[in-house]
């Protein structure tokens, strides 16, 4: 049997609420965030046509573009301080 809307934001609320080791006084915002986890959800798993799509891969680019050439930036390197 599918799992109705409600039954998975009152799961996913129950969830981060434990996450949080179980605040009191904090279930409203349990609940908004869970409604928006799965309206988020909702938005990217159907397509047009009523379809699950896959969400596409995101590209990470290090480094400028100019011209439609990507130059690589130089690498950054951690720095001490010392004590005076």
């Amino acid at each position: 049997m599918a799992e109705t809307r409600e039954e998975w934001i009152k799961k996913r609320a129950y969830t981060l609420w434990e996450e949080e080791g179980y605040p009191t006084g904090r279930d409203s915002i349990h609940w908004e965030q869970a409604r928006h986890e799965r309206e988020a959800l909702e938005g990217s798993a159907a397509s047009s046509n009523g379809k699950e799509a896959k969400p596409k891969a995101k590209r990470s680019v290090t480094g400028t573009k100019s011209n439609g050439v990507v130059t690589p930036t130089a690498k950054r390197t951690a720095s001490r301080k010392t004590a005076s």
